[in-house]
């Protein structure tokens, strides 16, 4: 059993694990641009995301199709939101588990960004991995788009968009909030200090990654369609290419990496006491 130690020192310490914090990775790695693991890594982001739209865009499309009462369709057909948000979390659960051991499993320019400014991944890499993604979502809204052109451009093409009745402020906060949600399940899943203190409760980190897109999807299902990764709504932007998608995309970015980058900071400096450590490193110095 891990023992206890005393993290900061004299007064106003506090009590954590025998454990020692991974160093943050470098602002520029040069050593990673010559290894197969790190083109490896980016061309399994690319393929991940890829999949990912290809499926949850096809299921978007199909449901519209399902319910489309002027051409025979069932108004309570289709597998629903529910079924929309099961096909999105679900899809996330897959390929994370997938990918987690070679990329990471990012699949989402939000959730590296948030990496990134927790020093969890380098500048280049965050850089080329949201590239990948974004190329991946454009591959991926293209095959549907090739294999069922006329209902991709009748039933919008899975494009993101503002919902009637709902004002820019709100989509805006939707899209804050829900990535938030997703971003901070992250960090939490893939926490190594949990990990190392709570080896005794075992924890699949793409089941609760999973379930965070999947609930966050029935909440904000009506409200914008949705976003939470920006490479989703630009891929299916690009390829549907009408103006109301172009004119929404900004809150789609906007948003998403407002909500990671308060996630990142909400985990590295208040839950896991940065601030803390950092001033308790400061005052030890002063001393010596």
């Amino acid at each position: 059993m891990a023992k206890d130690v005393e993290v900061g020192g004299g007064h106003g310490s506090f009590q954590g694990k025998d454990y020692q914090d991974p160093p943050p990775a470098p602002l520029v790695d040069a050593e990673e641009l010559g290894k197969w693991s790190f083109y490896r890594a980016i061309i399994a982001e690319f393929i991940a995301t890829l999949l990912f739209l290809y499926i949850t865009v096809l299921t978007v499309i199909g449901y519209k199709s399902q319910i489309d009462t002027t051409k025979a369709g069932d108004v309570c057909g289709g597998v629903g939101i529910l079924g929309i948000a099961w096909a999105f979390g679900g899809m996330i659960f897959v390929l994370v588990y997938c990918t987690a051991g070679i990329s990471g499993g990012h699949i989402n320019p939000a959730v590296t960004f948030g990496l990134f400014l927790a020093r969890k991944v380098s500048l280049v890499r965050a850089v080329l991995y949201m590239a990948a993604q974004c190329l991946g979502a454009i591959c991926g809204c293209g095959l549907v788009k090739l294999f069922q052109k006329t209902h991709y451009i009748e039933y919008g093409g899975g494009a993101n968009e503002l919902n009637d009745g709902y004002s820019t402020g709100t989509g805006l906060a939707a899209e804050i909030i829900g990535t938030f949600v997703l971003v901070y399940t992250v960090f939490s899943a893939t926490d190594p200090k949990r990990n190392a203190r709570d080896s005794h409760v075992p924890v699949l980190a793409p089941l609760p990654i999973g379930f965070a897109v999947f609930m966050v999807h029935l909440a904000t299902i009506p409200i914008t369609g949705t976003g939470i990764n920006p490479a989703r709504s630009f891929g299916a932007a690009v390829l549907f290419g009408k103006q109301k998608a172009w004119d929404d995309q900004w809150i789609f970015w906007v948003g998403p990496f407002i909500g990671a980058a308060i996630a990142a900071f909400y985990h590295q400096y208040i839950l896991r006491a940065g601030a803390a450590k950092a001033l308790g490193s400061f005052r030890s110095s002063s001393v010596i």
